[in-house]
């Protein structure tokens, strides 16, 4: 074997400079385009789990209302750290407490809901669940008059 074989061998393995600068580039604007959706899929992950905790703490004060057989009260707190949702019963002691994310929001025209034995809650009441991120896709849950609790997509966040 001569020495010019051996030396082409040797100059043709690995990469150039330009190949690497090529792919890094083409890794980079994946991500440029990747990271936003990432984002936005968060934020509505974020307001689909509270609301689910939302559903879940009003269909429990439901449930506990016909158990114990008195008006049970669900409330939440924006404000306190972390968020939380009360379930108290009607001598205002807590049966049941959830937290929730920080960077979701509740809001609703009152922030709490009476659940009485007979199935039927005191006020019709729509909580929009809401997120930091501008991104996310508001959800909303209702309380009908005879206690119906659904969630779905919509409401506004302004």
């Amino acid at each position: 074997m001569n020495s010019s074989s051996c030396q082409r061998t040797a100059t043709n393995s690995g990469f150039t400079l330009i190949e690497l600068m090529v792919t890094i580039a083409v890794l980079a604007i994946i991500v440029s385009i990747a990271v936003p959706n990432i984002s936005t899929q968060l934020a509505n992950q974020r307001v689909k789990l509270t609301a689910v905790t939302l559903t879940n703490a009003l269909k429990e004060a439901k449930v506990e209302s016909v158990i114990r057989r008195q008006s049970i009260s669900l409330s939440y707190d924006n404000s306190s750290n972390p968020r939380v949702i009360n379930i108290k019963n009607s001598d205002t002691r807590t049966i049941a407490s959830y937290s929730y994310e920080s960077k979701s929001t509740i809001k609703a025209a009152q922030s709490s809901v009476t659940f009485y034995p007979s199935k039927h809650v005191n006020t019709i009441v729509t909580y929009t669940v809401c997120d930091d991120s501008s991104l996310a896709t508001p959800r909303q849950v209702s309380v009908t008059k005879l206690a119906n609790i659904t969630s779905q997509i919509g409401g506004t966040c302004s």
